[in-house]
């Protein structure tokens, strides 16, 4: 099996501008992603995302850096690098959102690359590659479920 990239294509019923706040807005994606979520959307901009309650010691906190934001075609960050290390291409993972509009929707080009670059030893790999096929198997369909509550309030 390669452990390289994940990619995944969904349709999301609302339009480009909707998802792409969905996606880069922290009161969205606390909705769908991460439990919370702190950053600025754009280039350059730093934050961290948590997941569980931040006060125990189980909570799993990330910090990431946004690399591209370019409404509503593209979000980006780099996650899963240590804290307080420079961002490159070989000590982080990058997370791209293409948003491509389809009929009165949204088709939502996700991938996650740089797991092979991260240069960890093969269990470490499979490990965290397997672990975010998971994760963001269960999360994009929540992403598509918040959008369509959203849209359908008045």
């Amino acid at each position: 099996m390669e452990y390289g990239s994940i990619e995944r294509e969904i349709h999301v019923e609302a339009t480009p501008e909707v998802v792409y706040e969905v996606i880069s807005k922290p009161e969205h994606l606390r909705e769908w992603w991460p439990d919370e979520a702190e950053l600025e959307p754009v280039p350059g901009a730093t934050g961290v995302i948590s997941f569980g309650d931040r006060t125990m010691p189980d909570a799993k906190v990330v910090s990431l850096t946004v690399t591209e934001a370019d409404p509503p075609r593209r979000f980006a960050f780099r996650w899963v690098y240590d804290e307080g290390a420079t961002v490159t291409s070989t000590n982080s993972l990058l997370v791209t959102f293409d948003l491509v509009p389809s009929g009165a929707g949204t088709l939502l080009r996700f991938t996650e690359t740089g797991f092979r670059e991260r240069g960890w030893e093969a269990a470490v790999l499979e490990e965290a590659y397997r672990e975010h096929v998971t994760g963001w198997d269960h999360f994009l369909p929540r992403l598509v479920t918040y959008v369509a509550r959203l849209v359908s309030t008045p």
